[in-house]
C-alpha cells in the first residue's frame, strides 16, 4: 500500500510563506507527475500545482506568481513553496501521484491563513 506522507503546514499570517512537503516511499517517484491539491471547507477539492516526471510544472490561475512546486528525485519528494499567502489559501492541502492507472493521495495537512 502506498502512501505518501505531506508535511509543513500550519497557520500563517497573511503575507507569510511556508513549504510543504510530500515524502512518496514505495513508488518509482521519478516516473510519476506529481500534483499539490487543496480543498477549502464547503468547497471541492482543487488542482493548486502538478510537476510532471520531465519537471514540466502547471498552476492554478489563482496562485501564479506566488507558489512554485518542485521535486527531488533523490529524496523521493515534492515541494510546495507557497509566498505572499493570503486568507482564500486556507485549505487541506494534499499531494498525489499518478501514472496511467495508478493515482495515490496523501492524507493532507492543515494550512491555515489568518492574522
Amino acid at each position: 500500500q502506498v502512501q505518501l506522507v505531506e508535511s509543513g503546514g500550519g497557520l500563517v499570517q497573511p503575507g507569510g510563506s511556508l513549504r510543504l512537503s510530500c515524502v512518496a516511499p514505495g513508488i518509482i517517484f521519478s516516473i510519476y507527475t506529481m500534483g499539490w491539491y487543496r480543498q477549502a471547507p464547503g468547497k471541492q477539492r482543487e488542482l493548486v500545482a502538478i510537476i510532471t516526471s520531465g519537471g514540466s510544472t502547471n498552476y492554478a490561475d489563482s496562485v501564479k506568481g506566488r507558489f512554485t512546486i518542485s521535486r527531488d528525485y533523490a529524496k523521493n519528494t515534492v515541494y510546495l513553496q507557497m509566498n505572499s499567502l493570503n486568507v482564500e489559501d486556507t485549505a487541506v492541502y494534499y499531494c498525489r501521484a499518478q501514472r496511467l492507472q495508478s493515482d495515490y493521495w496523501g492524507q493532507g495537512t492543515q494550512v491555515t491563513v489568518s492574522s
